[in-house]
């Protein structure tokens, strides 16, 4: 393919992901227009909403003023704040979506044209959204429209670019002089590397599956907890529908959080409080659904739950040593050791993205904690999977002398 098609192509592709992305918060919005207010309201409103909502769950963040009406009738005050907790329903469809844009450009062999092609128009159009978006009520913050929504295009397509080259054993050329500087590091080193950044990310991925598990069996167990908190909304059906989307797109969010619990660390729901193995301390919880799950106090086989990174990093650390094969105890540690790093860094920047400020007051912390999320991981799987390193060498040579 030439590189003027990949070009277009991702540029193409790059437009549907932001409209799918921001049609799936207009949509709903615009049958609640149509039939709680009969078409009889300004769809002007629903737009700046539908951009605020998508641009939010991409990383932008929503400055929000009431007007004194509004304040009186929700108790708040007319002072600004900021909305920043991201919606991450959102960014994992542009991640999946823009994987599928890396995999093209990388069956092309055009990887670099494709991304900065994507990576301009995911920009353009939403900074657009951002600029339209804009009200006395709300209004997202322009320049990080410009930055934030490429940034999570690029991620997803770097992803789904690698996936492919890795597919199709071409390996992933670094050109110029790091290729060269690369070329030069001992092929050992090399593979410990790789497998640290494999290692890590699937120790994320055992630790993310076991975290969404947790929450299915959770919201099951409290699912009459759930429909009397819907009840109580009186939301109707097209509301309700709109309610169950918006919680959709938070469920991710839901799942790096009960990955923080896991970890240790926990999180918070607002200023003061926490859920976490050591301890629940919670605060009255606005009537969303979701929030029906969590435990108002810690589970009895709560501790358990600090297993799970530990089993993974061991597991993870002992399969990739057995499988090498070249190297010396120093890679074995630096095998070990990445998969801890690349491990801390993947979950403290989920958890840091997870989290932020959900509106006024008490609300503006909401969620883990990502540093300490990190240090935390880094350590909970690092170590186990250090050990488990050094337990496969040794497996292997005394494997070798017999």
């Amino acid at each position: 393919m030439k590189r003027s098609t990949t070009v277009l192509l991702s540029a193409l592709e790059a437009f549907v992901i932001v409209a799918v992305g921001f049609g799936a918060a207009l949509v709903p919005l615009t049958l609640l227009w149509a039939t709680t207010f009969g078409l009889a309201v300004d769809f002007g409103a629903f737009w700046r909403t539908a951009a605020d909502v998508w641009l939010l769950g991409n990383g932008v963040d929503v400055v929000v003023r009431f007007d004194e009406a509004t304040a009186l009738s929700l108790g708040a005050t007319t002072e600004a704040f900021t909305l920043s907790i991201a919606a991450l329903g959102f960014a994992v469809l542009t991640v999946l979506l823009a994987a599928r844009v890396g995999r093209r450009a990388a069956e092309a062999g055009h990887i670099l044209a494709g991304l900065v092609s994507g990576v301009v128009v995911v920009g353009a159009f939403a900074a657009l959204l951002g600029l339209t978006a804009g009200s006395a009520v709300a209004s997202p913050v322009v320049v990080q429209a410009l930055i934030f929504p490429p940034l999570v295009f690029a991620g997803g397509f770097l992803l789904g670019a690698i996936a492919e080259q890795r597919r199709s054993a071409t390996g992933l050329e670094v050109p110029g002089l790091l290729g060269d500087r690369l070329a030069n590091i001992p092929s050992a080193v090399r593979s410990a590397i790789a497998d640290a950044a494999r290692g890590g990310g699937v120790a994320v991925s055992g630790i993310l599956s076991v975290s969404a598990a947790v929450v299915g069996v959770l919201i099951l167990a409290d699912y009459a907890t759930l429909a009397s908190l819907y009840q109580t909304l009186q939301a109707g059906i097209v509301g309700g529908l709109a309610l169950t989307l918006a919680q959709l797109a938070l469920l991710p969010n839901a799942i790096v959080w009960t990955a923080s619990w896991l970890l240790g660390p926990g999180f918070a729901l607002g200023t003061g409080t926490t859920v976490s193995p050591g301890g629940t301390v919670i605060g009255p919880l606005p009537g969303i659904p979701l929030l029906g799950i969590v435990p108002s106090e810690t589970p009895a086989v709560g501790l358990f739950g600090l297993l799970v990174p530990v089993v993974l990093g061991f597991a993870v650390g002992y399969v990739l040593e057995r499988r090498a094969v070249e190297g010396t105890w120093l890679t074995t540690a630096l095998r070990g050791v990445g998969i801890g790093l690349v491990a801390g860094v993947l979950l403290g920047l989920l958890a840091w993205w997870s989290s932020g400020a959900a509106g006024p007051g008490r609300l503006v912390d909401v969620g883990p904690d990502g540093l300490l999320v990190g240090a935390v991981a880094a350590a909970a799987v690092g170590v186990p999977a250090l050990l488990g390193s050094v337990s496969a060498r040794a497996t292997n040579r005394v494997s070798s002398t017999l």
